[in-house]
C-alpha cells in the first residue's frame, strides 16, 4: 500500500509534534497524576480510564482492604460551565456531556480539563489525585470564507503582478493541522490572475490575488473564479470563496505598521486615563483608501478585551483591569489596522503587555465538596464518622512576599481544617453528628494573608445532616393491657399500642404485626398501631390472650422492637344457667322420711359459662309446693323440708325449680324434680295444735270448714236415701235414671298443709234414668233415683 508523500508528511509532522508536546508537559506538569487522552466529539458516558489501575494507587494498599477504597470527584462549588466528566465509586472515567474543543479551548493551543478527585477509604480521607484529560481535536469543521462570494476590480491600467486582497478563511478547528489551511485557485484556462500567499504574525494567512498580464476590459470586463480553502485534516475538508471580478481601478495597498511586534510594561496600579501605546500604521492609498481604523482581531481574547480599551480612530490602547493571579501577567493583543477600500484591506500587529501586580489582594478561596451542594448548602451523612472527609480546600493568592502567605481556619464544634499541601486544605468531621439532635450547623471557614494591613476572605456554608436510620423503633412501655367486651362485631377497635421512631422517610415509617406461636389470633393491627378483632370474641371460649407485638421500621437495615400485650375479654351475660343436678327434666327421686332424719334432701346443683355477677345463681321453687312442706337456699341451692313432716304428706310431689343469674337481663332455667315421699308409721299421724306455730288460726279454720263439709255431705245422702224410699213406694210405671255426679270437692293444701287434697277427694258415681222430667210448675225431683256410692280412695300409709 502506498502514501500520498503529502499525507505522510503530514503524518510525520503530527507525531512529531505530539510527541514533544507530551515530553514537554511531563517535564512540566510534575504536579498531575495522570493524563488521558480523548478525541472531541465523544458521547457521554465515553470510557476513558481505569484510575484505580492507570495511577497504581492500589499497590500501596492492602488487598483484603481494597473494596474499602471509593473515588469521589470533586464538585465545584460555583461553575459557570457543566461538568466534563464523571467519576465512578470504583475509579472509572468517563465522558458526561459530547466534548467541542472548540467551544472551551483556545486556538492553537493545548486543549485540556483538570479532574480532581478524592479517594476515600470508607470515610476517611486518603489523598486527592488531579488527573489530567486532554481533549484532541478532531477535523470537524471546514474553513469558511467570511461569505461565499466577493467583488473585485482591477484597473485596466495596472500591470502584471497587480495585487489584490482577499479576507482569508477561517477554521474552527483548535488543532494544529486541523486548523491549517492550504489555498489554491481554480480559474479557466488563460484566466491572468493567480492565488498568493503570505503567512501574517497572527498565525493567519493573507490572500492576494496577482494579475499575471495586463487586462484589456474592452474584451472582457469581468472574470469569474473560486478561491479553494482546505484544511490538513484527516479526511480534509474544504471551503470554497467565489470571487466576481471586474476590470476598473481598486485599493490595492494595505495599512503598514512601522513594526511587527509591540512589547511594553506597565504596573498593575496604572492610571486608567493614560494610554499604554499608540499604534501607527501607514496607508500609499489615498482618500478612502488611505484611510485607517484600528480595531481588536478575533485571535484576541475576551478576556484580553475585557482589560483593555481601543481608540478606532487613533489607535490608543488603555488599560483598566487589575490582575490578581500572579506577580507579572502578559497580555497579548491583536490589532488590525484596516483601510477605507472596497474591499478594504488590512494588516495585524502584536502588542504584547507586561502588567507586574505591586498590590496585596484579599486571597481566594476555593472549595470543592465531596458530596453534591446546593447554593451554599452542602449534604452529609449522620453515619460520616470522625475524621470523615467533607470537603477541599484550595487557596489562591498570588501576591509577593508577606502578601502571598495566607492562613486558614475554622471554627467549629464538628468540624475540623486539617492542612496537607501549601495553600491546600480538608475539612473534616472532628465529632460524630446526629440528626435527632441538630440536623443543620453552619460554619465558616476564615482565610488571611499576611500583609499589612492583612487582607481576609470567609466562605460560610450550612451543612444539611442527612438520616441514616440508626434510631430502633421505641414503645410507650414494655407491656400493654387491654379490656374489651366479648361478643363485639368484628373489626372492634381494641386498643392503640404507641410506638416513636424519631428517624426520617422510610426510616420513620412502621410497620406492625403480632406474634404468637399457640394458637391463631383473632386480631390484627394497622400500620397506626390499632389492634382491632378480625371476629366476634366469646369469653367463655378463652378470656385472655396474651401475645407480642413486632414493630420495624422501613428503613435499610431495617431496626425493629417487640412488647408484650395482654387482652382481656370482659364477661356479658349470653349464657343461660344450666342445672348440673338435676340432670335430665324431669327427675324421679324417692325420699324415705323418719322422725330422726335430717330436714335437707338434696342439693340442686347449677353452673353459668359467664363470670362474677353473671355467672350469681339463686334457686327458687315455682311450683309444686302447695303443702309448703319444702324449701331451698336461694344461694346454696340445698332442698330441705320446711316444716315437720306427717304420715299425710307422704306422697309424690312435682316439684318445679328456677335458677336465675345476676346478669343484665337476668337469664334463667327451669326443671322439674318428681319427689315420691314415703314416710316411717312412726311419724306423727296429723298435724296438732301445739304442733301449730305462727299458722295455727288458718289451720283451726281449715278443720271447721272440713267438718261442715261433712255434715252437708250426709245430709245430702240422706235425702238421697229417703228420696230413693218414696220413689220406691209409689211404684210408679215410669222409670227413670237420675245421674247425680257431685264433682271432686278438694281442700286446699295451701290452706291446710296437713292433707293432700289430691287424696281426699271424694267422688260419688249416681246412675240416672234416661229421661227425666222436671215440672216446671212444681219443681219436683225425678220419681225414681238409683244412689250407688263409689268407694273412698285410700291414701298409702307405711307400715
Amino acid at each position: 500500500m502506498t502514501y500520498h508523500p503529502y499525507i505522510l508528511e503530514i503524518f510525520v509532522k503530527n507525531m512529531f509534534v505530539q510527541a514533544l508536546v507530551h515530553i514537554f508537559f511531563l517535564h512540566v506538569c510534575e504536579c498531575i497524576d495522570f493524563t488521558y487522552y480523548v478525541e472531541e466529539g465523544k458521547d457521554p458516558g465515553f470510557y476513558l480510564g481505569d484510575i484505580r489501575s492507570d495511577t497504581h494507587l492500589m499497590n500501596s494498599i492492602p488487598i483484603k482492604d481494597h473494596y474499602l477504597i471509593k473515588f469521589n470527584q470533586l464538585q465545584q462549588h460555583v461553575t459557570d460551565k457543566r461538568q466534563l466528566f464523571n467519576v465512578t465509586k470504583t475509579g472509572k472515567l468517563y465522558t458526561a456531556q459530547t466534548l467541542d474543543a472548540e467551544s472551551f479551548c483556545k486556538y492553537n493551543t493545548e486543549c485540556f480539563e483538570m479532574v480532581d478527585i478524592a479517594v476515600q477509604k470508607r470515610e476517611s480521607f486518603i489523598k486527592i489525585l488531579e488527573i489530567k484529560v486532554i481533549i484532541k481535536d478532531i477535523n470537524d469543521n471546514s474553513p469558511k470564507f467570511p461569505t461565499d462570494e466577493i467583488n473585485l476590480e482591477f484597473s485596466e491600467g495596472d500591470k502584471k503582478g497587480s495585487k489584490r486582497s482577499i479576507a482569508n478563511a477561517i477554521d474552527r478547528d483548535v488543532g494544529i493541522f486541523n486548523s491549517k489551511i492550504i489555498y489554491h485557485l481554480e480559474k479557466k484556462e488563460n484566466e491572468p490572475f493567480e492565488l498568493a500567499v503570505y503567512k501574517r504574525v497572527d498565525g493567519s494567512n493573507n490572500l492576494q490575488i496577482i494579475l499575471e498580464k495586463e487586462i484589456d476590459r474592452e474584451i472582457k470586463d469581468n472574470y469569474v473564479i473560486r478561491v479553494i480553502a482546505k484544511d490538513g485534516g484527516m479526511p480534509s475538508l474544504q471551503g470554497i470563496l467565489t470571487v466576481h471580478i471586474s476590470v476598473t481601478d481598486i485599493n490595492d495597498n494595505p495599512p503598514i505598521f512601522s513594526q511587527n511586534i509591540y512589547n511594553i510594561t506597565i504596573n498593575n496600579g496604572y492610571h486608567r486615563g493614560e494610554s499604554v501605546i499608540v499604534l501607527t500604521a501607514t496607508d500609499l492609498d489615498t482618500d478612502n483608501n488611505g484611510k485607517i481604523s484600528y480595531h481588536f482581531s478575533s485571535k484576541t481574547t475576551d478576556l484580553t478585551k475585557s482589560h483593555f480599551d481601543l481608540d478606532e480612530s487613533t489607535g490608543e490602547i488603555f488599560f483598566h483591569g487589575k490582575s490578581t493571579s500572579g506577580k507579572r501577567v502578559t497580555y497579548k493583543l491583536f490589532i488590525e489596522a484596516k483601510d477605507g477600500g472596497f474591499p478594504p484591506l488590512s494588516s495585524i500587529v502584536m502588542v504584547r503587555v507586561n502588567v507586574i501586580n505591586q498590590q496585596n489582594n484579599a486571597p481566594e478561596v476555593d472549595i470543592k465538596f465531596v458530596t453534591e451542594s446546593t447554593g451554599n448548602t452542602v449534604t452529609i451523612s449522620e453515619r460520616a464518622e470522625v475524621g470523615s472527609f467533607i470537603a477541599f480546600v484550595k487557596v489562591i493568592d498570588n501576591d509577593t512576599g508577606q502578601n502571598g502567605h495566607v492562613s486558614c481556619d475554622l471554627q467549629h464544634e464538628k468540624l475540623q481544617l486539617q492542612s496537607f499541601g501549601q495553600k491546600k486544605y480538608k475539612v473534616v468531621v472532628k465529632n460524630s453528628v446526629d440528626r435527632e439532635t441538630e440536623n443543620q450547623t453552619d460554619f465558616t471557614i476564615t482565610c488571611e494573608d499576611k500583609g499589612s494591613p492583612p487582607l481576609k476572605t470567609q466562605r460560610r456554608f450550612s451543612i444539611q445532616v442527612m438520616d441514616v436510620n440508626d434510631v430502633q423503633p421505641k414503645f410507650s412501655k414494655d407491656s400493654f393491657k387491654f379490656l374489651t367486651y366479648e361478643n363485639e362485631k368484628p373489626y372492634f377497635p381494641v386498643g392503640l399500642i404507641n410506638t416513636i421512631d424519631p428517624d426520617l422517610g422510610p426510616g420513620g415509617q412502621l410497620t406492625y404485626s403480632l406474634l404468637t406461636q399457640r394458637y391463631t389470633l383473632p386480631f390484627e393491627i394497622s400500620n397506626f398501631g390499632f389492634i382491632l378483632t378480625t371476629k366476634s370474641l366469646d369469653r367463655e371460649q378463652q378470656d385472655i390472650y396474651k401475645f407480642r407485638v413486632f414493630v420495624k421500621d422501613n428503613g435499610i437495615p431495617s431496626l425493629n422492637n417487640t412488647a408484650n400485650v395482654i387482652i382481656e375479654v370482659m364477661d356479658k351475660n349470653d349464657n343461660a344457667p344450666y342445672f348440673i343436678f338435676p340432670s335430665v327434666n324431669p327427675f324421679s327421686l324417692d325420699i324415705y322420711y323418719h322422725p330422726q332424719s335430717k330436714k335437707d334432701i338434696t342439693v340442686l346443683r347449677a353452673s353459668d359459662r359467664d363470670s362474677h355477677v353473671n355467672a350469681f345463681l339463686r334457686y327458687e321453687i315455682l311450683g309444686g309446693n302447695d303443702k309448703q312442706l319444702f324449701t331451698i337456699n336461694p344461694y346454696t341451692g340445698v332442698l330441705s323440708f320446711s316444716r315437720t313432716v306427717y304420715q299425710n304428706d307422704a306422697g309424690s310431689y312435682d316439684l318445679k325449680f328456677i335458677v336465675k343469674d345476676s346478669g343484665i337481663p337476668v337469664l334463667s332455667t327451669v326443671t322439674t324434680l318428681s319427689l315420691t315421699l314415703t314416710v316411717s308409721n312412726k311419724t306423727s299421724k296429723m298435724l296438732t295444735l301445739p304442733d301449730t306455730k305462727s299458722d295455727d288460726k288458718i289451720h283451726i279454720n281449715l278443720v271447721i270448714i272440713i267438718l261442715l263439709a261433712a255434715v252437708i255431705v250426709s245430709v245430702a245422702t240422706v235425702v238421697s236415701i229417703t228420696v230413693c224410699i218414696v220413689r220406691r213406694n209409689h211404684q210408679r210405671n215410669t222409670n227413670y235414671r237420675a245421674n247425680v255426679n257431685t264433682a271432686n270437692k278438694s281442700m286446699s293444701a295451701s290452706r291446710q298443709p296437713g292433707y293432700d287434697s289430691e287424696q281426699m277427694t271424694l267422688q260419688y258415681d249416681v246412675p240416672v234414668p234416661v229421661a227425666t222430667s222436671f215440672s216446671k210448675n212444681r219443681g219436683s225431683l225425678p220419681s225414681e233415683i238409683y244412689c250407688q256410692p263409689n268407694r273412698e280412695r285410700s291414701l298409702p300409709v307405711s307400715n
